[in-house]
């Protein structure tokens, strides 16, 4: 089982760097850092989680400089986003980002994606909430071809450009994996049709019984379990309940941490290295 931890890096947080170099210390295999470009002030969409917003959507940091800054003082630590909202970017400057920072961290990186929550922040970018999944779709098969092709194009409903050249190509072939975020049945739909792994969000008591509908699903597409990684997100501390999603077939789980900052932040990666290596 690999072990990893996610946080809202903020201004008011432990800093993208130290918590890094903290990670890498006491043997955490990734870092996971979400994204959203913004917060719109009407608010009209309603929290998943329910209640107010946390401010830390409003503050989280830009996730591929974070990760950057993050890669130049790390040596293994893998090096995530969780998750980057690919129906807010632009295709080819995404698939540039994604390829750049592989290649700085000499092919550290691991692609979290997702379809986003938030209808207003996608309508500011020009996307609309109904048809995110699809466009996410064509948008990952976009930057699937640029990473892989000296002269990509790619023809969709959503996503259109002719042969284009751009560099770098990512360190790991054919690419960074690509991590669908999400809950079942949806997301893990769109990560066996076109991801190399699925990323619930853990659901306590509820998503383990849909893990073996997941390996199900993915037998009667046509895919094989060893090209899908299953990574559980929002992981507690509980060391039984960890064992029973390795025992159903995850390979990694992700521990939240708030956006506290390092006095707070450090002793919390002391107790969960503890609780690691105790169920290993």
């Amino acid at each position: 089982m690999k072990y990893g931890v996610s946080l809202f890096p903020t201004d008011a947080s432990i800093s993208p760097v130290e918590l890094a170099t903290a990670a890498e210390s006491r043997g955490f295999e990734s870092i996971w850092f979400p994204e959203h470009s913004h917060i719109p002030a009407s608010r009209r969409t309603p929290f998943p989680a329910g209640g107010e917003l946390p401010k830390q959507y409003y503050d989280v940091f830009e996730p591929f400089v974070s990760l950057a800054a993050a890669a130049a003082v790390t040596k293994t630590l893998k090096l995530a986003t969780g998750v980057c909202l690919v129906v807010q970017r632009d295709p080819i400057q995404t698939a540039k980002d994604v390829a750049t920072l592989d290649r700085i961290s000499n092919g550290r990186f691991l692609f979290g994606i997702g379809g986003g929550w938030n209808a207003e922040e996608m309508e500011n970018h020009g996307t609309s909430y109904k048809t995110r999944f699809s466009l996410m779709r064509e948008r990952v098969g976009a930057m699937k071809a640029i990473w892989t092709q000296s002269k990509a194009e790619y023809h969709g409903k959503y996503v259109n450009f002719d042969p284009i050249m751009t560099w770098p190509k990512p360190v790991q072939k054919p690419h960074p994996p690509i991590l669908v975020g999400g809950g079942w049945p949806g997301a893990a739909r769109r990560a066996i049709e076109y991801g190399d792994g699925w990323m619930p969000i853990n659901i306590p008591g509820r998503l383990i019984r849909r893990i073996p509908e997941f390996w199900t699903a993915a037998q009667e597409a046509g895919r094989d379990a060893k090209t899908l990684e299953l990574t559980i997100f929002g992981m507690g501390s509980d060391a039984e309940e960890i064992a029973k999603f390795e025992a159903a077939g995850a390979s990694r789980v992700v521990f939240m941490l708030p956006a506290d900052p390092a006095d707070k932040i450090l002793p919390r990666l002391d107790s969960l290295e503890k609780l690691a290596r105790n169920a290993s």
